[in-house]
């Protein structure tokens, strides 16, 4: 019932009352002095007048109540009017509205009341906002560490998590959602369990799926734990990679200094003869030098690697490169029966460094012709949407599918013996391939053992690079 009825209400019963007690003892009062006066006119004309006095006074009385409920109801509006209007802007402020605001202004009670309740609104407003600013800055905070957070309450529920988490966990679930649901790694399980119980956990490392993960979690003050992964995957590749490159340049370099103590151990025998004397010293010679070309392209490596090395792409004209690159190796090519040729795209032009062009044309033109025992060795260039592959094919022995996704790796080898008896170093490869992604470019190798292989680089226009 509304207010304004329920006012209506009250007046009408107590008006009604009122009424009825003053009209009984108004008609008690008339029945005793008209019953003194009239006992001696006849009891007919006193009865009758009673009659009439009586329905006088009900009519009097119902036209009073009826008054008086019309009265209360014009009186009761304006003052429930304002009430009701501050009940429903409560009401909004309750379920979150808080744009909702009282129109009442003015003094008195109900005016100081719509005053307070509008300056609540506008402070939990206010506070609504700082809270929504403070909520988009942690978001921001959690969003931008490279490091994954995860939170969960006390009632083992995932209640924030920042993508990063989510792509380490392999995650998609929308939060809230049970920290069951988080992989199901023994270390991880048992740090969680541990910094809900209110203790910390030490450090650990987890694996999940493919990835190293630094953990790290602590309890909250309230209840629940913060989960912290950090992706070690990237720096235990590293460390693999280190290993393997310091034990793979130590094999590389003890095989020709073994080689080389041995023969000076023997060219130290006085009574060596003059032509075996010759011979080692040719053999000393030939590995002094492979060790120098280690050397050379291992700090060819680095320096590109470290960014030591900024191409200078110039317009080339690469058919009188290519001719240059051939010609000093058409005599091996001939006592191999190998024929050694240039075939190069109508526009014959590549915006390319001029230095490491010939590098690139070198390590792929020796490498082919190393590999090669019959057939031919070709220098071509493709064009394509955006830029120029530049590459040597050969009809060698091939390369298998499963070594060749790793020929660009650093000492990498698909037939180590084979590779170090025809004097190559390991690092052609990854040299071309670090080069032209210094352009910008990338790499492609295609090969089928007992076919051939094709090893090209590509390197953008003039426009691309710019851009």
């Amino acid at each position: 019932m509304r207010l304004a009825q329920r006012l209506v209400l009250n007046t009408f019963v107590i008006t009604t009352l009122l009424v009825a007690i003053v009209l009984f003892a108004v008609e008690r009062r008339v029945t005793e002095r008209v019953r003194t006066e009239g006992a001696t006119s006849g009891a007919v004309a006193t009865d009758e007048f009673l009659a009439r006095v009586r329905r006088d006074i009900v009519v009097a009385g119902l036209a009073v109540i009826l008054i008086g409920v019309g009265l209360a109801r014009i009186l009761a509006r304006p003052v429930a009017r304002p009430i009701e209007e501050l009940r429903d802007v409560a009401r909004a402020l309750a379920a979150g509205d808080l744009s909702r605001r009282p129109t009442l202004t003015g003094a008195g009670e109900i005016g100081d009341l719509a005053d307070a309740l509008r300056s609540l609104a506008e402070q939990l407003d206010a506070r609504r906002q700082a809270l929504r600013v403070e909520e988009e800055l942690l978001v921001a905070l959690t969003e931008s560490l490279n490091e994954g957070v995860v939170a969960v309450n006390a009632r083992q529920q995932v209640v924030r998590m920042n993508e990063t988490a989510r792509q380490l966990l392999r995650l998609r679930e929308p939060v809230p959602f049970p920290a069951e649901y988080l992989p199901r790694d023994r270390t991880l399980r048992e740090a969680l369990a541990a910094v809900l119980a209110g203790s910390d956990a030490t450090p650990e490392e987890v694996r999940v799926d493919d990835r190293t993960l630094s953990l790290t979690a602590r309890p909250l003050p309230a209840g629940g734990a913060v989960l912290a992964l950090y992706d070690l995957t990237p720096f235990r590749r590293l460390e693999a990679v280190r290993r393997d490159f310091v034990a793979n340049v130590s094999h590389e370099l003890r095989t020709p200094l073994t080689v080389i103590t041995g023969f000076v151990e023997t060219l130290q025998d006085e009574e060596l003869p003059p032509e075996l004397r010759r011979q080692f010293l040719g053999m000393v010679d030939g590995n002094v030098r492979r060790m120098q070309r280690i050397v050379d392209d291992l700090l060819d490596l680095s320096r590109i690697e470290s960014g030591g090395w900024i191409p200078n792409p110039i317009e080339q004209d690469i058919a009188a490169v290519a001719t240059e690159i051939v010609a000093p190796m058409q005599a091996a090519a001939r006592d191999k029966g190998v024929a050694l040729r240039i075939e190069l795209a109508p526009n014959g032009s590549l915006y390319a460094d001029s230095t490491a062009t010939r590098q690139i044309l070198s390590n792929l033109t020796e490498n082919a012709l190393r590999h090669t025992m019959t057939g031919e060795v070709v220098i071509f260039t493709e064009t394509e949407d955006g830029g120029t592959w530049l590459g040597v094919r050969d009809t060698g022995i091939g390369i298998s599918a499963d070594h060749l996704p790793r020929i660009f790796e650093r000492f990498y080898r698909a037939d180590p013996g084979r590779s170090r008896e025809a004097g190559g170093t390991g690092l052609g490869l990854a040299i071309v391939r670090h080069l032209a992604e210094a352009h910008g470019g990338r790499v492609r190798a295609e090969s089928v053992p007992g076919i051939g292989t094709t090893i090209a680089a590509f390197f953008p226009r003039r426009e691309s690079s710019a851009t």
